[in-house]
């Protein structure tokens, strides 16, 4: 709303009562420190961050030449509808086209459910150290959070369906979760879906399910339920972060409805490109895998030789005890050029999560750890 100064001079100043209640409630995002700013702060030139479970690999050489042929088109309008990456995925996941929702990164997918799907007279169930984003699209349509205390720091998916109750539109499950890394097999969420109330929209947060594909087949699970939707993303596994992709697959019907409320140009024309690409190239993701399986094996190590524990995990980072303030320990990491993530945030005060970087990386943090630590 407009204001007018002491001295008549008009002010643009919009009250902070005409926002959504669910939004000034809201505490920002934290995102992982980007290299740059430590730069500015410390002066420090060699820094490595294992902070935002990246690919260390970055991404394959496909999708950079895709972008590259990109560039004569930068002056126009991306398809709006993704059609060419909508039939890579439809055959490289054996749906329709008419199952895929394109996202500004899966965030994005997460959000259009929220918009989509919930109000301020209904409820949305998600678990304690769950990804962070849950809540907080919940409370941007001032909808009612139910947080389900963790299992061994995972989803406890009984506890998470006897909370749902009869004003619950979504369900929100991350397998593996971030930050802890945990998992939960095929035959428990048989047994959820089976639970669960079909009126309910259940939302699989997939975004790390290439590290351990072999695993859980989900995909079985979207032709058996109908209010079941998978959430993917190119962020991490296909080392695509900065370009802002990822996808949902579920029914033609929730597919329609998230399409009438999704930007039209939500995903941009390097994105588009450059996700079609990172789909055919199957050796890049290999080695993706490959290097993350033995950097998960030297973090083990490492910490077993340090005296540390660590929550197992199936994702491409591992979240470690590290027996004092996490926040003290990340400062202080910080200091010796090491950018990891603090998860206090999260519930776990006394952990730090650590993205798995290059065999040089993961060393370096150790070093840096076993310094901080007095170890």
């Amino acid at each position: 709303m407009l204001t007018l100064d002491a001295n008549n001079n008009t002010q643009a100043s919009l009250s902070l009562q005409a926002a959504n209640q669910g939004i000034t409630n809201i505490a920002p995002y934290q995102t992982g420190k980007p290299i740059d700013e430590l730069k500015r702060e410390l002066g420090l030139d060699d820094i490595i961050k294992l902070a935002s479970n990246e690919n260390p690999l970055g991404c394959s050489p496909l999708a950079k030449q895709a972008m590259q042929d990109e560039l004569a088109e930068v002056g126009r309008y991306p398809d709006g509808s993704g059609y060419t990456l909508k039939a890579t995925i439809a055959r490289t996941f054996n749906v329709a086209m008419p199952q895929i929702t394109l996202g500004n990164g899966s965030n994005d997918i997460l959000e259009l459910v929220a918009r989509t799907f919930v109000s301020t007279d209904h409820s949305v169930v998600y678990s304690q150290h769950a990804f962070a984003i849950y809540a907080l699209v919940t409370q941007a349509v001032g909808a009612t959070g139910i947080e389900v205390p963790a299992k061994d720091f995972g989803h406890d998916l009984v506890a998470i369906a006897k909370a749902v109750r009869a004003d619950t539109r979504v369900v929100f499950l991350a397998n593996p979760n971030n930050p802890t890394g945990t998992w939960f097999e095929e035959a428990e969420f048989t047994t959820f879906m089976q639970s669960v109330s079909k009126s309910v929209l259940v939302v699989l947060d997939e975004a790390y399910v290439e590290y351990f594909p072999d695993n859980f087949d989900s995909l079985k699970f979207l032709k058996q339920y109908p209010n079941l939707l998978i959430s993917r993303t190119f962020s991490k596994a296909y080392g695509l972060a900065s370009l802002r992709v990822g996808f949902a697959l579920a029914t033609a019907e929730v597919t329609d409805l998230l399409n009438r409320v999704r930007q039209p140009f939500n995903v941009n024309s390097f994105a588009l490109a450059a996700a079609n690409a990172a789909l055919g190239d199957t050796d890049f993701l290999a080695q993706t895998r490959a290097l993350n399986h033995a950097g998960m094996a030297q973090l083990e190590a490492g910490c077993t030789t340090l005296g540390l524990t660590w929550i197992p995990s199936r994702a491409n980072f591992l979240s470690i005890h590290v027996e004092r303030n996490g926040a003290q320990v990340f400062q202080d990491l910080l200091k010796l050029g090491v950018i990891v993530r603090p998860i206090g945030g999260y519930g776990l005060p006394d952990y730090i999560r650590v993205s798995i970087g290059t065999a040089e990386e993961n060393q370096r943090f150790l070093q840096a750890l076993a310094q901080v630590l007095g170890r």
